[in-house]
């Protein structure tokens, strides 16, 4: 058995154990965003089972293309039944599936989520050359790439910027959203509200000293839930109105890969019409 530990590499590599050359003919996703690398750069032939998310189209972003590829339960006992040659997993939750499949000398990929476009592309390449379909990972980093150079530096003004999620939470300054943000010029908020790691800001914090623009899925800019009901306050949407409000929706933002080049060309299009007043 051998593993190769992320750690030392971009901590977004997959941890490998029992690695093999021979492409896979079976693989298993155990997650959302290994379903939609799956989706992206294996042959249909190679998917063996997808998690149930992968059908869910308010998060799934390749929900289109499942169609009537098995789901699985997600219980090591039945991968192991199923003989997979590769199981694709995250990081997180799944600790005694990994375990048990370990144990039994099963494949594992296990990936970790997208904290920087350099990490991803590295992800983006490693599974793709595990499932023996290089040129399709090279093909998707390319097109993240040309969606980057498409939206560098396109701000006209200085501007702060805060994504803000359901409770409001905040994330911390290193992720994906908040690179694309500083990559088009806008500015991180969280070291002014000390919030460089992520965690809840509140509400009055927000009030006394807003951003110029935050980030959230327009889906929740409707009370619908104790969650939501913080974003839309009426305080905060006194000092935040719809005009400081990129709208960049979670289905495009909560794995990377596939979404990627749309959530670039989403939320520049946000940028170009209500940072900088374009029509």
């Amino acid at each position: 058995m051998v593993r190769l530990a992320a750690a030392g590499r971009s901590e977004t590599v997959p941890s490998v154990v029992r690695y093999t050359e021979t492409p896979p003919a079976r693989v298993v996703s155990l997650n959302l965003c290994a379903d939609q690398l799956l989706l992206a750069l294996a042959d249909r032939g190679q998917i063996a089972s997808l998690s149930p998310l992968s059908r869910d189209e308010d998060y799934s972003f390749l929900a289109g293309l499942v169609d009537d590829l098995p789901v699985n339960g997600g219980t090591g006992e039945e991968i192991l039944v199923g003989e997979a040659d590769l199981v694709l997993s995250g990081r997180y939750g799944t600790r005694v599936k990994r375990e048990l499949l370990e144990r039994h000398g099963v494949e594992l990929m296990v990936l970790d989520p997208w904290r920087d476009i350099a990490g991803g592309r590295e992800q983006l390449r490693a599974v793709a050359a595990r499932l023996g379909h290089t040129e399709r990972g090279a093909a998707l980093a390319a097109e993240i790439e040309a969606a980057l150079a498409r939206t560098r530096g396109i701000a006209r003004r200085p501007a702060t910027a805060l994504v803000l999620y359901r409770r409001g939470y905040v994330p911390g300054e290193r992720s994906l959203v908040g690179e694309l943000l500083g990559h088009m010029g806008l500015q991180p908020m969280q070291a002014r509200l000390g919030l460089t790691q992520g965690g809840l800001v509140r509400l009055e914090q927000l009030v006394m000293d807003p951003p110029d623009f935050v980030v959230m899925d327009e889906a929740d800019a409707r009370a619908i839930d104790n969650g939501t009901a913080f974003l839309v306050h009426p305080a905060l949407a006194r000092v935040l109105p719809p005009e400081r409000r990129l709208f960049l929706s979670d289905r495009l933002t909560i794995c990377g890969g596939p979404s990627t080049p749309a959530a670039i060309e989403a939320l520049a299009a946000e940028v170009r019409a209500k940072v900088n007043g374009e029509r």
